[in-house]
Formats: structure tokens, sequence, C-alpha cells
């Protein structure tokens, strides 16, 4: 009978230390350091504390800041010594809650447990520890991820202030980085930004323009004063392999080939580029391949290949998810279209990634899109300003994009009236901002025609008519 009762003490009590010994690891889950206060060891359970509270009280008031200003978000999440910082923090956190789970199982005398319940303590341990700190490293390596993606895509720069109250930022497409001098851009579009509503105007200029003069005082303009006549094909996209001919001209400029463009451009536009960003389209496929595709209503089916290569196979009509590799058929594809109707559907590309490409889906798609993106793009835009810029961005999301191209009928790219060009581009920024246009202009370009029209390439409408993307002053509705 004494025998029995010591038994059922010994197990009562095994059970109690059992209890003791897990709810010591419940404590530094939930509270960091009370099992360590409760245990007896006061000096590392009130620095610990300490820590945790300083630490949650830190956090609280990071995320009310970010709350109540989007720009302090932004520029928290786009500075290295900021990102830095929160790595370290994370690194620390997560070995120093590491230990306290480590010292929580010390304290609840495992040695002492049945054998049973000393291999349950083991694994409610390691499930604990690595879970916490393992969720607090990876977050540290997502942080380490953000940071080594801003430092090397952007970098430092010239800051270039808002020209009459926008940003006008040069987008060119193509199939290698800016320093290739060889490349011939397949897309040439200025995104020209209200620096104060983020509405966005898309000015497309299409690469087989010819006869164009030059930004005043610029390098090209000095080598062609009476426009670009350089003795051979002279279409707007050549300029880049002329700069990388005659590098000599370009001294102390970094993308000789950019540089080029953007003076012919800022001739055409009348407009002062700001920043350009070269997007390569291998990185274009492989940043819509991260965020999980994107939606595009397909009006005909689209040719993958032609052009000097066979046709390999065909988009199929309809509204549908497009893979990375689809995607960019869609945008350059003009094997049974042609230079305009393809210029309509890369702004429809534009537009899709503006619109889906949601905070959220990017959180969850962080590290892949990161990886994309160090291949995506060669920009001049300055670190300091990417958080204004990812401002502006959220911004436009909520607005319609209004687009004008430079392209036929409105304009003949073998002969481009430029005053007329500069006019449509005075018009067009004028209605974005709500001015009233003052004379109607004779030269004015029709309306973007509607959807009934037809299709044809896959864009909305005819090269006749004009392409309804190309000239629209809500892209979404246009695609």
């Amino acid at each position: 009978m004494q025998l029995e009762r010591a038994v059922d003490t010994r197990a009562q009590l095994g059970r109690i230390r059992f209890r003791r010994a897990v709810t010591l690891m419940l404590m530094t889950l939930v509270l960091p350091g009370s099992a360590q206060l409760v245990a007896g060891r006061k000096q590392t359970g009130r620095i610990a504390m300490r820590i945790w509270f300083l630490t949650v009280l830190s956090g609280l008031m990071l995320v009310v800041l970010c709350l109540m200003s989007q720009s302090f978000a932004l520029r928290l999440a786009t500075t290295p010594w900021m990102l830095d910082l929160i790595r370290f923090v994370l690194m620390g956190l997560a070995v120093g809650w590491a230990f306290l789970f480590i010292d929580a199982w010390r304290i609840g005398e495992p040695l002492a447990l049945q054998q049973k319940q000393r291999l349950a303590m083991v694994g409610i341990n390691g499930v604990l520890c690595f879970s916490v700190a393992g969720s607090l490293l990876f977050a540290s390596h997502i942080v380490a991820v953000n940071r080594d993606l801003f430092t090397s895509v952007f970098h430092s720069g010239k800051v270039t202030a808002a020209t009459d109250g926008r940003y006008n930022v040069l987008l060119l497409g193509g199939d290698s980085g800016a320093d290739r001098w060889g490349l011939r851009t397949d897309s040439m579009t200025v995104a020209s930004i209200d620096a104060r509503t983020g509405q966005t105007i898309l000015f497309g200029l299409p690469r087989n323009m010819l006869n164009f003069p030059f930004a005043k005082g610029s390098i090209m303009a000095q080598q062609f004063p009476d426009g670009y006549n350089c003795g051979i094909t002279c279409e707007l996209n050549s300029l880049s392999t002329w700069a990388g001919d005659h590098r000599p001209l370009f001294r102390g400029v970094k993308y000789p080939g950019v540089e080029a463009t953007t003076e012919g451009i800022e001739g055409i536009t009348g407009l002062k580029i700001n920043y350009f960003a070269m997007v390569n389209m291998k990185g274009f496929q492989d940043m819509v391949d991260a965020v999980g595709g994107v939606t595009l209503k397909i009006r005909d089916r689209i040719a993958i290949g032609g052009i000097g290569a066979p046709i390999t196979g065909w988009i199929q009509p309809g509204t549908r998810k497009l893979n990375g590799f689809d995607t960019l058929w869609f945008a350059r594809s003009r094997a049974t279209a042609d230079d305009y109707s393809r210029m309509a559907r890369q702004k429809c590309v534009m537009n899709a990634m503006l619109q889906q490409l949601s905070p959220q889906t990017v959180v969850f798609n962080f590290e892949k899109i990161a990886k994309a993106s160090e291949a995506l793009i060669t920009t001049d835009l300055p670190k300091s300003e990417v958080d204004r810029f990812m401002e502006l961005s959220l911004k436009a999301r909520s607005q319609p994009v209004r687009t004008v191209s430079f392209v036929p009928p409105m304009i003949s790219t073998g002969n481009p009236d430029i005053d007329k060009i500069h006019a449509a581009v005075k018009k067009a920024i004028d209605r974005s901002e709500g001015k009233k246009s003052a004379k109607k202009s004779t030269k004015e370009s029709k309306p973007a025609p509607a959807p009934s029209t037809g299709t044809t390439g896959g864009s909305i409408c005819n090269l006749k008519e004009g392409y309804a993307a190309n000239q629209a002053t809500d892209l979404s509705s246009a695609c």
C-alpha cells in the first residue's frame, strides 16, 4: 500500500515537473525572460524583458509611423542603413530568443523527468526554438535581399528636379544593358509623371522615326544641327549604335547610347528627361514569372517567333493569365502585325503590370522579384529618389493612364511634324492637370477609336485609323 502511494506520489511529482517545464517554455514564447525571472535568475530575466519591451515598443512605433506616413514606410524600405539596422536587430533577436528557450529547457530540469517526458521536452523545445528563431532569421534574410537589390540596381547619382511639376522618365526596352553599344531598342516610352498626384501619361515613340531634331545645346545637336542624317538608315533606335561608334564625343558619359537616345527624344517631344530605365527583355520575362503571371486580354492570336525566324507557336485569344515567355511575345511579336500595333500591346502590358503588381504580391514573392529585378533594370535613378517614385507609382495605380503615341495616322514617322508633336505633348499634359486647352489646333489628332472598330494584330482598331491604346485617355479601356 505504501509502495503504491510512493509510486503515485513519484508519478504525480513527475507530471508536475513536466507541466512546469512546459510552462517555462510557453512563458519564453509569450514573454521572453519571464521564465528566468520566476525561476530566480532575475538579472537575466530583467535584461531579456527590457530588451523585449523596448523591441515591441519600437516595432509598434514604426508600424504607427508607417500607417500615418506612406513616404516614411517607403523610405524605411529603401534606405540601406535602416535595412542594415533592421537586419541586425532581427538576427540578434533570433540568437537571444533561441538562448532563452535553451535556458528555459535547462531550468525545467530535464534530467529529473521520465524518459518519455524528456523526449517530449526536447521536441517541444526544438519546435519552438527553430520556428521562432528560424522565422526571425528568414525575415533578416529577406531584408538583406531587399538591401542588396537596391544597392545593386540603384546607385548614387545626380538628383534632378521636376520640370513644371512633372518628372519625365525614359523607359527603354531591349535585349541587353544600357552599356551595350550595338543595342537597338525595341520600345521607347516617356512616362511623364505628375510630381504631386502621380498621374501618368505615356508618350510612345516609334523606333523607325526619321528626320528629327535633337535637344538644343546637346552633343547630338552639335553633330547634326539640321536633324538626324547619319548617311544610312537613320532611325531613332539607331542612335545607340551611332553613339557606340563615336564614343570619344561622349567623354564622361556613362551610357553614351542612352545619352544619344535621350537627346533625340528630348528634341522630338520638347520634354526634359529626368532619368532613364533600360528594361532587359529576359529580365522582364523572369519578373513576370516571379509575380505569378500577368492577366491580359488577347484579342487576336499572337505569333511566337517570326520576322527572320520561324513561327513556333501562337498565343490564343481570350482573357488569360500569361507566363513570362508568352507575355514577352505578346509585347514583342510583329510577325502578323506592324510596329504600331506592337507599341499598343506594349502599353497594355505596362498598364497591366501597374494595376496587377500589388504590394501583397511583392511581399509574398519578394525574393524571386528581387532576383529578377537585378537582371531587369539598368537605371540612373539615384537611391535617394527611389522612395519618392515608389510613392508616385502607388498613387498612379488609382488613376487612369493616358497615352499619346507619335505614330500614323497622327504623325508621319518618315517626316514628323515636330511642332505638332510638341503641341500634342502640351495638350495631353494640360488635360491631365485639368487645364483648359487654349485654341484648338487644326492639326489636332483624332480621338481614339471605339472598340467596335475591330482589332488588328491583337490591338483595337488598325494602322489607318490608329490603334486605341496608342492614343487613349484611359489605357485600361483601350486594352
